[in-house]
């Protein structure tokens, strides 16, 4: 039995049923690397099955104190219920990309049981209408709470259900011994709880005083001009609003010599690239919308913390630092040197702000009195009170550097998924493995009807970045039109002009021969002034 630390009780505090603290992946696969090349559904859940016992997180579950006056407490889960947490799905008819962003958003918008192990995972077949999916390619999408899994831990996680070769030595299928925890009493709940009251006073007292210290620290340097002062008029758009309970999600991907090619030319880091197209992306989408405000946008970066701060064997050691992507900057050479240069002021602002560490004040007190705040917050939609807009998350998270493989397919595309906070309801994900970049994003449904123009702007973004710093067209952009993509919208994601000059072919091969993008774009749609997208059916809901 472990105690939660403070960041991992945070994610619990903060959940709610319009905003569930979990995050995903999404790995396509090609049956063609197994042996035989084929693979059999069951053959995945049982190679999946073997492997859980490598990592306790899969076994843990939650037990809180009486009363909720201390952070819960992690649990080796004597019930555990393996095919409670596997399940196999298959596309619904036609078993196209969007059909498959539906059924992502739904099962994503869902909150996990808290009462069982945090996280779920689903075998997903029928892709073979997918444009680029190998032929009898599966999906496997996976869920966890995040106080179990941050973004650095999730790669760990990652190795764990996963082979390094398409046929391994094989797993011995006698049984294993597991190690389970009893139910702790409320008797030694309630000592502990008092004990640790203690305590955590005093770290408060103590915390209070260095965090002050540490501001002073700050103020002092931003006056000095040594360290740089964050922006603090953001402005506020759609991507603000109030947070529901219904998500939307898309993806597409970039060859990553590409990526790479725009990141020697301006000098820059692969997060300037991807902080840029982001940026870019959401400019034509607000501008698109005639919501383009005069000043820039404002994201959020998390931040790697165990290498800023004492080892611990906590799940989360995040931080976040925010900063300008430059969305009032139209040329997108000028936006990415502006990118960088906010980019460098962040670090610093981060290496010696205790502001980093914000997420803690949701950790730090007792459950009995932040999940009534929270609760409080979220239900009265507070956050439209806020000063400062910060318009989405970013994160940019490097992938395995080799093939991995399960039951002996091989994972040739992943796409990242992450979670939507009160107030900022729009979250880009970029992971790079197998020479491709691939970006996704989450949204509320009601803030972003259109997913399908969305990603279109993400293209746009990314093309015309390219061609103004490398001074050509990018390669992967040099695709012929394809008259049947208007099947792949609906009148909700079909903008009133153009932005991307590119539409994907509909021919079906394999991702691993030819990198071209999963995520198929919709033909956009000349219409009037008046047809703004609605929203409609077609947009992901919470599944029920």
């Amino acid at each position: 039995m472990k105690q939660l630390g403070v960041i991992d009780s945070a994610f619990v505090n903060l959940e709610h049923p319009n905003t569930p603290q979990h995050v995903g992946g999404l790995g396509i696969y090609d049956p063609s690397t197994a042996p035989g090349g084929f693979v059999r559904f069951k053959g995945v859940i049982a190679n999946f099955e073997k492997r859980l016992n490598k990592h306790s997180i899969f076994r843990s579950r939650l037990v809180t104190v009486p009363g909720n006056l201390d952070r819960p407490y992690w649990v080796q889960d004597a019930n555990f219920d393996v095919e409670f947490h596997i399940r196999h799905l298959a596309l619904p008819q036609p078993g196209d990309w969007r059909q498959l962003c539906i059924l992502i958003s739904r099962i994503h918008a869902r909150p996990l049981d808290m009462s069982r192990p945090l996280w779920e995972a689903y075998i997903i077949e029928g892709l073979d209408n997918i444009a680029g999916v190998p032929k009898g390619g599966f999906a496997i999408y996976t869920k966890m709470h995040h106080s179990l899994v941050d973004g650095a831990g999730g790669s760990s996680i990652m190795s764990v259900i996963h082979d390094l070769e398409p046929n391994p030595e094989a797993i011995p299928d006698a049984p294993v011994a597991v190690t389970v925890d009893p139910a702790p009493n409320s008797l030694y709940l309630n000592v502990a709880t008092a004990i640790n009251q203690v305590k955590n006073s005093a770290k408060i007292i103590g915390g209070t005083y260095s965090t002050l210290k540490d501001l002073g620290k700050m103020g002092m340097g931003i006056a000095q001009k040594r360290i740089p002062a964050p922006s603090i008029a953001s402005p506020r758009t759609r991507f603000n609003r109030p947070v529901g309970p219904y998500r939307v999600f898309e993806a597409l991907e970039f060859p990553l010599d590409e990526i790479k090619a725009i990141k020697n030319k301006a000098d820059v880091k692969i997060n300037d690239v991807v902080l840029a197209i982001a940026g870019g992306a959401m400019r034509h989408y607000l501008e698109h919308h005639g919501e383009l405000p005069d000043d820039s946008l404002a994201v959020s970066i998390p931040l790697n913390m165990r290498t800023r701060r004492e080892a611990n064997d906590d799940n989360n050691q995040i931080g976040s630092v925010f900063l300008d992507v430059h969305t009032n900057i139209a040329d997108p050479v000028e936006r990415i040197k502006a990118i960088f240069l906010s980019s460098q002021d962040a670090k610093v602002f981060g290496e010696n702000s205790p502001l980093v560490d914000v997420l803690r004040l949701a950790g730090v007190l007792p459950p009995a009195l932040t999940r009534p705040l929270v609760k409080t917050y979220i239900n009265n939609e507070l956050t439209q009170h806020l000063p400062l807009g910060i318009s989405s998350v970013v994160t940019n998270v490097a992938g395995p550097p080799f093939p991995i493989y399960s039951a002996g397919a091989q994972m040739v595309r992943y796409f990242g998924i992450g979670l939507l906070t009160p107030g900022v309801g729009l979250f880009h994900t970029a992971f790079s493995a197998s020479g491709v970049l691939t970006m996704s994003i989450l949204a509320d449904r009601e803030i972003m009807p259109d997913p399908a123009f969305y990603r279109e702007c993400l293209q746009a973004s990314f093309e015309e970045l390219y061609e103004a710093v490398c001074g050509k067209k990018a390669a992967s952009a040099k695709v012929e039109k394809n008259p049947a993509s208007a099947d792949d919208g609906d009148a909700a994601d079909k903008p009133k002009k153009r932005v991307s000059r590119r539409s994907s072919s509909a021919a079906k091969g394999s991702i691993k021969a030819e990198p071209k993008p999963v995520a198929q774009k919709a033909r956009a749609a000349e219409s009037t002034s008046a047809d703004k997208p609605k929203v409609v059916s077609l947009s992901s809901e919470k599944m029920g």
